[in-house]
């Protein structure tokens, strides 16, 4: 067993102090009495510690992508990410040809359980179930109508699908998935969706929306669109946090609309941790520098963000309170997957991290293992 003492804790939506975490695989208990014989005792000397970070939209990161369809690919990724305090994430994958999204689908399948990093969650299908015209860096020519036996052989495993519902047969498409495996968030996005047109979606069955104002249609006063019926409502929406998918102003007004229905993404790419350069991104080379990933024809190609940049950046640039950003990407996500993870409570996972004031990451544990600690700790 191990036990992080000296912490501040972000714990129940508040940030106590005094208290100390003993924890396995679980979390055994929090108290002010623990008893540190016989255990590690990991003294956070005064930092924070929260549950640990999870990203519902992530392509790649380390030089390494999910479309690589390798076991040696999602390692990577999993170790990767650890450095960013993210310790579980949706393999994410792109509008390519069907052999390689199958490809991609049963790699994961294959991998789920036997990386050693970060956690995979499941999978997060991004298309091919969209709308050419908001393809954004997603290949269009691979565009098709709503399949299920594109996915039948992994439906356990898909946990989040990225669609269009103005395509005709998604209307169906996203009834029969609500209705037979509500465990799969059936999310809106890379869409040319009206108002009208959205909220109908809802009432389907859709209940996210991804990269809102990004891959979609411009929010107009006379023409709301998809981001003025995700504003009135319920649904919980993500958004991408960098300075460059989303100007801060807009930040702030995602956060005041949606408060505990806003989740952070990174949508980071092969290029995530790594140098400017040039890389590619489903089979379209993009070229990164100065923080920004895009395509040849300047389209935007995912990002280079990391989870904690993205904390950072809410904090530096909108009205919410450290306790509020932390839920964003850990208790909302968790609870819309439906997981034992996001919280530190008695009886969670023991996915925990260590960072400081400026969120840089000193230790991050998954499982109740410390998979990354910061040289300088």
């Amino acid at each position: 067993m191990k036990c992080i003492t000296n912490a501040k804790l972000i714990l129940n939506d508040t940030i106590i102090e005094g208290k100390d975490i003993l924890f396995n695989e679980q979390i055994i208990e929090i108290s002010d009495s623990i008893d540190h014989d016989k255990i590690e005792v990991i003294d956070a000397k005064g930092s924070y510690v929260s549950a640990g970070f999870i990203d519902l939209h992530i392509h790649g990161s380390g030089g390494s992508d999910v479309m690589d369809a390798t076991y040696e690919s999602l390692e990577n990724i999993s170790q990767t990410i650890l450095q960013t305090g993210t310790t579980s994430f949706l393999a994410t994958t792109m509008t390519m040809s069907p052999l390689k999204i199958d490809n991609a689908l049963q790699n994961i399948q294959n991998s789920i359980s036997r990386v050693n990093g970060a956690h995979i969650l499941g999978i997060h299908l991004e298309g091919p179930f969209i709308n050419a015209s908001k393809h954004g860096a997603q290949d269009k020519k691979y565009i098709q109508p709503p399949n299920i036996s594109l996915i039948e052989k992994y439906i356990n495993e898909i946990k989040m699908i990225t669609l269009a519902p103005e395509i005709e047969g998604n209307e169906a498409f996203v009834k029969q998935l609500s209705k037979n495996y509500p465990h799969i968030i059936l999310s809106i996005g890379h869409s040319e969706a009206s108002y009208k047109e959205t909220k109908k979606s809802f009432e389907w069955g859709v209940s996210h929306a991804t990269h809102l104002f990004n891959a979609m249609s411009p929010y107009h006063h006379r023409k709301p669109g998809i981001v003025g019926a995700v504003f009135d409502s319920d649904v919980t929406c993500d958004i991408i946090a960098d300075l460059v998918h989303t100007h801060a102003s807009v930040l702030d007004l995602v956060y005041r609309m949606k408060k505990e229905k806003l989740v952070l993404i990174t949508d980071a790419m092969r290029a995530g941790c790594m140098k400017c350069g040039s890389y590619d991104l489903g089979g379209q080379k993009v070229l990164v520098s100065e923080g920004k990933a895009i395509l040849e024809d300047g389209t935007l190609a995912g990002s280079v963000l990391k989870m904690n940049e993205a904390l950072k950046n809410m904090l530096q640039h909108t009205s919410i309170s450290l306790v509020e950003v932390m839920n964003s990407v850990t208790k909302i996500p968790a609870q819309k997957l439906g997981v034992k993870k996001g919280e530190l409570k008695v009886g969670y996972d023991a996915d925990i991290v260590i960072f400081d004031e400026d969120f840089s990451i000193i230790s991050t544990i998954v499982s109740g293992k410390r998979r990354y600690e910061c040289s300088d700790f």
